[in-house]
């Protein structure tokens, strides 16, 4: 058996919802010989359960060599015992807002039924739509092309980053902007679609979904998601970026997250109906060359 190291510290934390927990000469055991504060207050947040952290100070840390005497992990499973279908997606309507100021989807008929009787036996119609629209409208996928020109497009993500994935629903608390790295410590995201619950899509359709005050990921908690292996993020908000004046146009959550090749679904909805884990995502689009974002059917099976 190799060397197990442990470390012993003292941790404040507080929490964004108010109110604080300190602990003493608390001992947690750690990878290796060195941990630094921040990795180390995110190993404590989870290994605690802990939800709505705002910050951890750490303070009188030293490492000890000595067995390894197991932890607690959090377990996934769920009570649900049936199983049901929950629609996550916004409705695309005729002329409908998506990003304030990006044009609406324009909804017609290529064909009516009126006119197709004339290609028909009596009795017999068809009904053929058309719709004109920007790739970003809906609830939609973004790809790696999307952000990085050598990027892959719809065509070149694998379905197993698209369908069926093991979902994982990260509740943000009422008021909270910027989602970071210590708000996703404790939930343990590999392989998992990431869903950020905000709350933000009660404004959809409305001028308040765009407003500058709109929650986001942070560019940290992004690199955060990147280094434990998420296989998609979500968010229920106009954009996982920050899209206020003072972000100074940039996005270092989509940069982080496409440059590693992980999907990002923005404008879902009804994530309020999910469990906090125990499900299956779906968000896949249609196989589109040269596109790097595009509408989806996202929907998760719970049970």
């Amino acid at each position: 058996m190799g060397e197990q190291y442990r470390a012993q510290f003292d941790a404040e934390v507080t929490f964004a919802n108010g109110g604080g927990l300190r602990t003493d000469g608390f001992r947690l055991d750690i990878p290796g010989r060195e941990i630094d504060d921040e990795a180390l207050a995110a190993l404590f947040i989870r290994h605690l359960g802990l939800l709505m952290v705002a910050d951890v100070r750490i303070s009188g840390k030293t490492i000890i060599e000595e067995p390894h005497k197991g932890g607690r992990g959090v377990s996934a499973e769920t009570g649900d015992t049936g199983r049901r279908l929950v629609e996550l997606s916004h409705v695309i309507t005729d002329g409908m807002t998506t990003l304030p100021g990006w044009p609406g989807p324009r909804i017609s008929e290529w064909l009516t039924r009126e006119a197709s009787r004339a290609n028909y036996a009596p009795g017999t119609e068809f009904q053929v739509g058309r719709i004109d629209m920007i790739a970003n409208t809906g609830t939609y996928l973004d790809t790696p092309a999307h952000r990085w020109a050598e990027g892959v497009d719809l065509t070149g993500v694998p379905l197993d980053r698209l369908a069926d994935l093991p979902g994982l629903v990260v509740r943000v608390p009422a008021g909270t902007r910027a989602v970071d790295r210590l708000l996703l410590a404790p939930y343990d995201v590999a392989g998992r679609a990431v869903l950020l619950h905000t709350g933000w899509s009660a404004h959809f359709g409305t001028d308040r979904y765009g407003a500058p005050d709109a929650p986001y990921l942070t560019g940290d908690g992004a690199r955060a998601l990147v280094e434990a292996g998420a296989a998609l993020v979500g968010i229920d908000s106009i954009n996982i970026d920050d899209m206020s004046p003072a972000s100074g146009g940039e996005r270092p959550a989509h940069s982080a997250l496409l440059a590693a090749g992980i999907p990002i679904v923005e404008h879902l909805t009804g994530l309020d109906a999910l469990p906090p884990d125990g499900f299956r995502f779906t968000a896949a689009p249609p196989m589109v060359a040269g596109m790097g974002t595009f509408p989806v059917r996202a929907f998760a099976v719970v049970g």
